[in-house]
This record gives C-alpha cells, structure tokens and sequence, in this order.
C-alpha cells in the first residue's frame, strides 16, 4: 500500500528506475505517436529491438505455456485439413515447432518456415542442424516468403513489427489459405504504441485496437472462424491513460471464397 500512497512523480521515477534495469520481466512504458517514435524514443542504455546478439541466444524456451493452447489447437486442425505449409512470423530459433512437436502428430511432408531477423535465423539454422529438423524447418528473413502457404501464424510477435498485418498481406503476391495469431497484444479502445523491456533490449510495442485488427483481417478478404483472449498473462502500460486496459488475444481467420 505505501508505494501508492507517494505522489505521482515519485512513482512514475520508481518505475522508470525499475524499467531501465529490468532483467527478467515484461514491462512497459511511455505512450507515442507512432511505432517510429517509440523506437526513437527508446532509452539508449541498452540494445533497441530483437536485431542483436543476446536476442539471437536462449532469450526463449521450447517449452507449451498455457496461453499456447488456442494457436496449437487451429495448428492441429489444419494438419488434419490437409494445410502442411506453415509460415511463423517471427518464430525466433522456431521455438513453437519443437515444443509442438512433443504433442502435434507433424506430417511426414509438413514444411514449417520461421521468419526473423538475420542474427536468430542464422541462430535457428545451427540449431535445426544439431537436432535434425532441416528435413521440416527452415528460415527466412523475408516476410513475403508467406506467399502462398496454407497457414500464417503469428505467435507474440505481430505488436514487435513495424508493418501491420493489412501491409504484410497486401505486399504477397498470393495470400495465406488461414491466418493463426495467438498472444498479440490488443486493446478495447484505442491503439497505443510504447516500449517494452525484454530485459536485453528496449523494443518499440504497438498494442493495436482490437476491433481495428479485427477489420484489418476482413478488409483483407479473411472471414473469421475463432477469436479469443490470452487469459492470465498480464500486459499493463503504467501512469498512461488506458494503460490497464490492454490484453492478449488470438483469432484464427481464413481466406473468403
């Protein structure tokens, strides 16, 4: 209770202070105007953004949270479907390939391609060597590779790209059979766009306008088949209007016609 019964600016200080020498947390701050300014306002004490060598080594685990579930679930339905070519938008080393793999029955002929930035793609290739996995999973660093897979899935990473999903679709030349996002950030009212701590480095955030990304999706030519919220892994954007309010969400979506 004593922290909150300080002023403001006391608080708003102490959590700076935390913020900046934050290790092993998820944390935000600031609002700004636009994704490019929120990377630009980034304090310089450590690295900005996922392009660095601390990012490209075991920043994550291989290991099925909770809020997992939901995307693992449309995973398997499409596997069932016939869909084999997947496409994992900022997938890292391919973290969500071998933890799905323990309880997805993969098929033989499943094509699983991770798209990141060049230092965790080089990081993912070494790695698929050591544990066998060239056969089914291989990197990219050019989102347009989704051109033509059977499924776009995004795990956590939608909210770290500049682009929104509306750009990243309209620049393939043929566009993804269902689209699987899972644990992006969104909010009730409004997009904000702020910094979040990895702990390693500084990122700049977007928390999208949940109806927004909604709409994004349709106007792409995507009916919606599933959407649902990340219960029980907190997002909160400290001493900023509306910062309680963020949540995670997921929605699979497939291609109209």
């Amino acid at each position: 209770m004593l922290p909150n019964l300080l002023p403001l600016r006391h608080r708003a200080e102490a959590y700076r202070r935390k913020f900046l020498v934050n290790e092993t947390e998820n944390l935000f701050m600031g609002s700004f105007e636009s994704f490019a300014a929120a990377e630009a306002g980034a304090p310089e004490s450590k690295a900005v953004g996922y392009s660095n060598a601390k990012a490209a080594g075991e920043l994550y685990t291989h290991q099925i949270y909770f809020y997992d579930y939901p995307g693992l679930f449309w995973l398997g339905r499409s596997f069932d479907e016939g869909m084999r070519r997947v496409f994992d938008l900022g997938g890292h080393v391919g973290i969500k390939y071998y933890a799905f793999r323990r309880v997805l029955p993969y098929p033989d002929s499943l094509r699983w391609t991770v798209c990141d930035v060049p230092g965790v793609v080089q990081s993912g290739k070494e790695l698929a060597v050591q544990r066998d996995a060239t056969a089914q999973l291989d990197f990219t660093t050019d989102y347009q590779g989704a051109s033509g897979c059977d499924v776009l899935y995004a795990s956590g990473s939608l909210q770290y790209l500049p682009q929104r999903i509306a750009e990243i679709l309209s620049g393939l030349a043929v566009k993804p059979r269902r689209i699987v996002l899972n644990t992006t950030a969104v909010h009730p009212e409004r997009t904000i766009y702020t910094i979040n701590s990895i702990g390693i480095a500084f990122c700049p955030y977007r928390i999208q306008h949940v109806e927004e990304l909604w709409a994004e999706l349709r106007d792409a030519g995507y009916k919606r088949r599933d959407a649902w919220r990340n219960e029980g892994k907190p997002i909160e954007v400290p001493f900023v209007e509306g910062g309680d309010k963020p949540y995670y969400a997921g929605c699979c979506f497939d291609l109209a016609g």
